[in-house]
């Protein structure tokens, strides 16, 4: 049993002052392998207060300095990068291949795109040309709660830390108690990398605990919180009585549109693989297939081959197949979810409730696809975060915008099509945070959350780095 009890604070590994212990099971197996501490208040009480007592000094380094620290975490979190890989996989259930080429790597992605808009970022200008002492200036916002999930644990990690240092904030952070690991490996990376004591804080905990301790104290300046719409909403009633910063990156139920005029099998087969991807725990997930009639029993079709090629093994494998669920409430969930769509009259046409074949332990559920959805339907409505694709017909370009925007979620959309003109109108006409066209990727830095019940703010590159800034205008200053 491995034993990270202790929490990372003011430059230190310290044991819990009124901690409990807490499991970490592997999601393959339903064992525990580790034991962490769950934090109280005196544990967050100190870890705040460390990061209060060191943000005036950090606060006042230049952007060249806090790059100079960016850059040596960068070099430790490279050399220890397949260490890390492992650590996600054996938390969460990522199979190790994926582990090491998108979960870890993630990480050093986003480091290396925020010392690029470090080297850019324009940190004091005039008001407007012509306007000489009126100036605006960026400073750092104070001390950042940063509380981030179990599905993309280092992606989220990064995004916010990396964002925070690079702004000049200090911070404590909760990572996801289900999937603790790889953040305590990340805090050992932090003292490796030789920032500053108090600068980077960590204590394990829950959301009712830790997080609400956090949302709700006056010596936090900032929350970033990655997670559930319905956490997000009671984060920010907990900062409401403080008047703090809050970003959320939050749920999603993004569509798929498939006009008639691509090319139907490679999009259908791309766009149901995306979904299954890490088991379908991703909030981007394009899990509503909307589908131009002419081409919707092609898609189906398609769609249903694609799940049914779809392996799902033990994480611990090198291979191209899915892993486990995260755990049992998210299986759970999952199988309820699909037997709501069985019984609200969804058509299955492949996988289905119940683990895979051969796998009758560890939370392994079997790559689903469901097609003459209904708007209306549960499976149409409710994120799963599993590997579920519902999919429906539509019958004009105008149908399909009415669908994809009927859900109070708005943080991605993709479309396949072969003509741009089309992709221009639909993307401008869909109410979604980021639009990818025909498979396409997006720029490392590129600004990552979406609208309504998805989010407020943006992650990711100098949009990032921004949610952890204050403007401060001066007047007056003028000449040397």
């Amino acid at each position: 049993m491995i034993n990270k009890r202790d929490f990372y604070i003011n430059g230190e590994w310290v044991a819990p002052i009124d901690g409990t212990d807490f499991p970490v099971l592997n999601p393959a197996t339903e064992e525990a392998y580790a034991v962490i501490s769950l934090g109280g208040s005196a544990d967050v009480e100190a870890a705040i207060k460390a990061a209060r007592e060191t943000f005036p000094s950090w606060s006042m380094t230049t952007p060249q300095e806090r790059a100079e620290y960016l850059k040596a975490l960068l070099a430790v979190y490279e050399a220890r990068s397949e260490e890390m890989a492992h650590s996600i996989s054996t938390e969460m259930g990522a199979p190790i291949d994926m582990s090491i080429a998108d979960q870890a790597s993630a990480g050093r992605s986003h480091l290396k795109a925020f010392l690029r808009a470090l080297d850019n970022f324009e940190w004091s200008r005039p008001v407007r040309p012509g306007t000489e002492g009126q100036d605006l200036v960026h400073e750092a916002a104070g001390v950042a709660a940063l509380i981030t999930p179990w599905n993309w644990p280092m992606n989220q990690v990064v995004l916010k830390v990396g964002a925070a240092l690079a702004a000049g904030c200090t911070m404590v952070l909760k990572p996801s108690e289900i999937a603790p690991m790889s953040s305590v490996l990340f805090a050992e990376m932090v003292h490796e990398a030789g920032l500053p004591a108090g600068v980077f804080n960590m204590v394990n905990g829950d959301g009712t605990g830790v997080g609400t301790i956090l949302s709700s104290h006056p010596d936090i300046d900032v929350v970033s919180f990655t997670g559930s719409t319905r956490a997000g909403i009671l984060i920010s009633k907990a900062a409401a009585d403080t008047v703090k910063t809050v970003s959320l990156e939050l749920g999603g139920k993004s569509p798929n549109l498939v006009f008639d005029d691509t090319d139907i099998e490679a999009a259908v087969a791309r766009g149901a693989t995306f979904c299954f991807a890490n088991t379908g725990q991703s909030c981007n997930a394009a899990t509503r297939m909307l589908v131009e009639r002419s081409a919707y029993d092609k898609a189906v079709e398609v769609a249903a081959a694609t799940a049914n090629a779809t392996k799902v093994d033990m994480p611990s494998k090198s291979g191209d197949h899915i892993g486990p669920l995260v755990s049992e409430t998210q299986f759970d969930k999952v199988q309820q979810l699909i037997q709501a769509g069985i019984d609200e009259g969804a058509r299955l046409v492949a996988g289905g409730v119940g683990r895979p074949e051969g796998l009758n332990r560890g939370w392994f559920v079997k790559p689903t696809v469901f097609a003459d959805a209904t708007p209306n339907m549960t499976i149409m409505r409710e994120e799963i975060f599993g590997p579920v694709l519902a999919i429906m017909p539509f019958d004009s370009e105008d149908e399909a915008i009415e669908l994809a925007n009927d859900t109070p979620y708005g943080l991605a959309a993709y479309i396949q099509t072969g003509s741009n003109e089309r992709a221009r109108r639909v993307a401008a006409k869909l109410r979604a945070g980021m639009i990818q066209v025909n498979g396409s990727g997006r720029a490392s830095g590129s600004p990552f959350g979406g609208y309504k019940q998805s989010g407020v703010g943006r992650e990711g590159g100098v949009w990032g780095i921004e949610e952890f800034l204050e403007i401060k205008s001066i007047s007056g200053i003028v000449g040397d």
